[in-house]
């Protein structure tokens, strides 16, 4: 008896751990702020590279920022910044090292305000819910959900967090399941 191939989002690609997070994390829901979190993180230190390149460094992201602790990572200091520029586990680029930083504090902040990252970020769904696309060959980079997220957080002081990061994210902790209509993972 064969079985019939697996059938993927074509991005996903042969590269065994872009084909693991497409299996296993991309399209499915997380109302979870410590994952929420570690994806704001990990989209924002993308931005300008290949998903690839940040997936590959990972570990490194999760030793470097303190398991995505939020609390942790927000009372970073200069000599943490210092000691991260020198850790070769991670893109070594200030300015989004500086911004991991501060995007943990801003986030703290909208968990006081909003009484979760999730319940703030999904205020901008429609009826609180993800969406879920069904779409035939390809996904746009962005949406006007993205646009008005990516918005509002930059107006709260979040950086790196444009509106086709904002959309990855969103695509990333299943606001968004793009996953193509052929594919088995939809």
């Amino acid at each position: 008896m064969s079985t019939k191939p697996l059938t993927r989002c074509s991005w996903a690609g042969t590269d065994p751990l872009y084909t693991k997070y497409h299996d296993e994390e991309w399209g499915k829901t997380t109302h979870d702020d410590k994952i929420l979190f570690e994806f704001l993180t990990l989209e924002s230190a993308q931005a300008g590279l290949s998903w690839i390149t940040i997936l590959r460094r990972r570990d490194g992201y999760k030793a470097a920022f303190a398991n995505f602790d939020v609390k942790k990572v927000a009372a970073f200091t200069n000599d943490d910044v210092e000691r991260l520029m020198q850790y070769t586990g991670i893109i070594r680029n200030r300015l989004k090292i500086l911004a991991a930083i501060s995007n943990a504090q801003l986030f703290i902040k909208v968990q006081q305000e909003f009484g979760s990252f999730d319940k703030y970020l999904y205020n901008f769904m429609p009826d609180g819910k993800p969406l879920i696309n069904h779409p035939e060959k390809s996904v746009p980079a962005s949406t006007p959900i993205s646009d008005a997220i990516s918005k509002d957080m930059k107006k709260r002081g979040f950086k790196f967090f444009g509106t086709t990061i904002c959309y990855a994210h969103m695509q990333a902790t299943g606001m968004v399941n793009d996953h193509l209509a052929s594919c088995d993972f939809k």
